[in-house]
């Protein structure tokens, strides 16, 4: 069998990953097909945002108070 062949190079090559030291591993992602999805990305996009702007805003108020200092 075809199948019979596939499975075999495929554990073949699972094995020489094994061998070189790697392991799989199962990750779970956002399912894009949700319709909240969007919603959900639009609401860590505005999250990231305004971190950003704290961000930018510490910096530039630590940088206002150097004034005077020296090296």
């Amino acid at each position: 069998m075809a199948t019979t062949h596939v499975n075999a190079r495929v554990q073949k090559h699972r094995d020489a990953l094994r061998m070189a030291g790697l392991r799989p591993v199962q990750i779970w992602v956002p399912d894009t097909r949700r319709p909240d999805f969007a919603k959900g990305c639009r609401r860590q996009s505005r999250l990231a945002a305004k971190a950003d702007a704290a961000i930018t805003r510490l910096m530039d108020e630590s940088m206002a108070d150097v004034d005077g200092w020296t090296a």
